[in-house]
């Protein structure tokens, strides 16, 4: 077991994605790109489909403006990130893709975790909050202030990562919804984790157009709302175990809500 309520243990090596949360998306990214490339992994419908619109977002030209600011110029930049960033929560939270696209959907979405509001907030006072990661120094990043050339130099690995997924898929499946007859999918098998945090969850609901909901979840045994919570995840079901013993996998969370609050690890 990890134990995450003290932070991420450190920056990683590469100084240009310092500011990132990086460490799953290095681990998950060598990983898929090793049993891709060793025929270990044939990624079903779900997966290429999922693949397919993560990669339209992540090789989507800017715009070409007449006449453009910088400040413009670096919105355009981080409007795409932001979309890479949504594309993979929405895909990562619809719940149907395998669990080894899970995990490198929600790896994707950690690193990107910057752009949740920026360059556009979401748009309601419900949504969901995350808190940046401090900057090595220590520092925390201005509000809207991204670090869009980190975030950037991710695009070509992902893009180049994403595109084998889609294509690994048996011939047709993407577009047909299906697997053709006699092709079969693939799935490697992904370690489940455990980790510890102390904090609050708390689910975010659309029941209508415009109209959000916030609630936090409470220990169904204690009625505790902050944990120290052991979460543990098979990437298919999270479990939360409260310090008073009480198990629920009934919370409501959506992955995201749950991952993208923990520390990475």
């Amino acid at each position: 077991m990890v134990d995450m309520t003290h932070g991420d243990g450190g920056p990683p090596a590469d100084s240009g994605a310092r500011t990132l949360r990086t460490r799953s998306l290095d681990r998950e990214s060598a990983r898929a790109e090793r049993l891709l490339a060793t025929g270990g992994w044939l990624p079903a419908p779900a997966d290429a489909e999922a693949a397919t619109r993560v990669l339209a977002r992540l090789t989507a030209p800017l715009p070409v403006r007449r006449t453009a600011s910088e400040r413009t110029r670096t919105a355009d930049r981080d409007r795409r990130l932001q979309r890479v960033l949504r594309s993979a929560v929405h895909h990562l939270d619809a719940g149907a893709v395998g669990a080894p696209t899970a995990a490198l959907l929600a790896a994707v979405a950690r690193a990107l975790l910057p752009w949740h509001a920026a360059p556009n907030p979401p748009a309601a006072a419900a949504a969901p909050r995350y808190d940046t990661p401090p900057e090595p120094n220590g520092a925390a990043h201005a509000p809207g202030r991204p670090p869009t050339d980190a975030g950037e130099a991710l695009l070509p690995r992902l893009s180049s990562l994403f595109a084998s997924l889609a294509e690994a898929a048996p011939a047709g499946a993407a577009s047909a919804g299906a697997a053709p007859a006699g092709a079969a999918s693939a799935a490697p098998p992904v370690e489940p984790w455990s980790v510890r945090y102390a904090g609050r969850f708390r689910h975010y609901g659309r029941p209508a157009p415009q109209v959000w909901t916030a609630r936090t979840f409470h220990c169904p045994g204690c009625a505790g709302a902050d944990g120290p919570w052991t979460v543990t995840c098979d990437w298919r079901l999270v479990t939360l175990v409260c310090v008073c013993g009480s198990v629920s996998d009934d919370h409501g969370l959506a992955f995201s809500e749950v991952w993208l609050l923990l520390p990475d690890g």
